[in-house]
């Protein structure tokens, strides 16, 4: 450990990251080096800051020992020179360099469910500017917790188009991939399937003829043997003032659909369908849902990989805006929203490897007054490059 504080290592492992990333500015406007900006962001970030003037801040009150790892020539960057940096800044660089970073971790870990899902940063539209809320899709490794990726969604487009793109830039062999059913497309099972990935899509109305044949199948099945019940697994789970049970289904795809409508989908195998109740203090919800997956698997597994989907909202969007405020930051202007996101989400995935026991929030609170354990932070995840 004692390379962490080695400032030479730390200096490499900065301009290994960061160091190839283009500047956007013209060369005599260039008082501060984009590197330093870019760090004193993330480190800000990393230990609570959650504006251009909380990231001014921090570099100020700590700008004695940034100086032993940043060349700062002019000191520290105003909160203005942060947000015209960051509003042109080229996302897609800086995307591709956390991809890099997180390859590297990534590589080191077991195949696992990998979902697959969007989310709105409330706080980027502008109405009186013609600003629209910032539209982002991000795939989340359920097991490790880590964002592996994001991709931004058009102005003019939906989540149809960026999923495939997101795809595109992940490793995903061995894997499976679960998304909701914006994503149950045809040519977005056939791009996992030759990832030689697995997928289970959730499957809605959006898929008319697909989903009417399951749904008929399922009710008649239901009506004609009482007992079929029984054939589930059946889970219930008891906690914050709620009653929940849930019993899941696989059946072979061959048993529900007909040849025309399984061929469509490449590798397509089994149906599942789980059928939920929720029960609170005052209500009593009925739901059932329908899966289309291209594994075959017991209804215990199925039901394993079909919940930890939903860890991405609790335990990746819920994060980013109760422990981030990532919905409340007014940060919109050029490419700032989705680079902030980007920091964000790093941040969470470096946090995220460091092994203490301790909340998100107190590890950020430390991090702030402890230098030592921000080093800590960069050297568990694999940051510091030798570390």
């Amino acid at each position: 450990m004692a390379s962490l504080f080695n400032n030479e290592v730390l200096k490499a492992s900065i301009d290994k990251h960061f160091g190839e990333i283009e500047d956007p500015r013209v060369e005599r406007t260039r008082a501060h080096y984009l590197v330093d900006i870019i760090v004193i962001a993330l480190f800000a970030t990393i230990s609570g800051a959650d504006s251009w003037v909380g990231i001014e801040t921090y570099g100020n009150s700590k700008e004695e020992w940034l100086r032993q790892f940043l060349e700062l020539p002019n000191g520290i960057p105003s909160h203005d020179t942060f947000a015209r940096v960051f509003a042109r800044l080229d996302s897609e660089q800086l995307e591709a360099e956390f991809r890099n970073w997180v390859g590297t971790i990534a590589g080191k870990l077991s195949a696992q469910v990998i979902a697959i899902d969007g989310k709105a940063s409330r706080g980027s539209y502008d109405r009186e500017k013609g600003i629209k809320d910032l539209q982002l899709v991000s795939a989340w490794a359920t097991s490790s917790r880590l964002v592996l990726g994001q991709e931004a969604v058009e102005t003019k487009s939906n989540e149809i188009t960026a999923i495939p793109q997101l795809l595109a830039q992940l490793e995903l062999k061995g894997c499976i991939v679960t998304i909701d059913a914006m994503g149950t497309q045809k040519k977005i099972a056939q791009q996992i399937c030759q990832a030689k990935a697995d997928y289970i899509l959730a499957l809605k109305g959006n898929q008319g003829r697909l989903f009417k044949a399951v749904k008929t199948w399922f009710e008649k099945q239901r009506e004609s043997a009482k007992e079929w019940r029984e054939t589930g697994w059946h889970q219930t789970e008891k906690g914050h003032q709620r009653l929940e049970t849930r019993t899941i289904w696989q059946i072979p795809a061959s048993h529900v659909l007909p040849q025309e409508l399984r061929e469509p989908w490449q590798q397509l195998r089994t149906i599942v369908i789980v059928e939920g109740t929720r029960q609170l203090w005052h209500k009593t919800t009925h739901e059932i849902r329908f899966f289309i997956s291209s594994i075959e698997a017991t209804n215990q597994e199925f039901a394993s990989h079909i919940r930890n989907h939903w860890g991405i909202e609790n335990q990746l969007h819920w994060c980013l805006d109760v422990v981030f405020g990532e919905d409340n930051s007014r940060i919109r202007q050029g490419h700032s929203a989705r680079n902030m996101s980007l920091m964000r989400r790093f941040t969470l995935n470096l946090l995220r490897q460091e092994t203490s026991q301790t909340s998100l929030t107190m590890k950020r609170y430390k991090a702030a007054m402890d230098n030592g354990f921000l080093l800590k932070i960069l050297a568990d995840s694999g940051f510091i490059l030798d570390a």
